[in-house]
């Protein structure tokens, strides 16, 4: 299931970390990082999936 978290991290990273804590505090900071940059939001999705099993 990790997976394909990760893959729609990298997809739309604002998901991946909605599957993973919903709408939580998270979700939004990642919402504002990918709109400052795409890649600083996968990168902070893909440290959410990983960390928060």
């Amino acid at each position: 299931m990790d997976l394909i978290r990760i893959i729609l991290a990298v997809l739309l990273p604002p998901l991946g970390v909605f599957m993973q804590v919903g709408f939580g505090l998270h979700f939004w900071i990642n919402i504002l990082l990918t709109l400052l940059g795409y890649f600083p939001g996968i990168v902070h999705a893909i440290y959410v999936i990983v960390k928060y099993k």
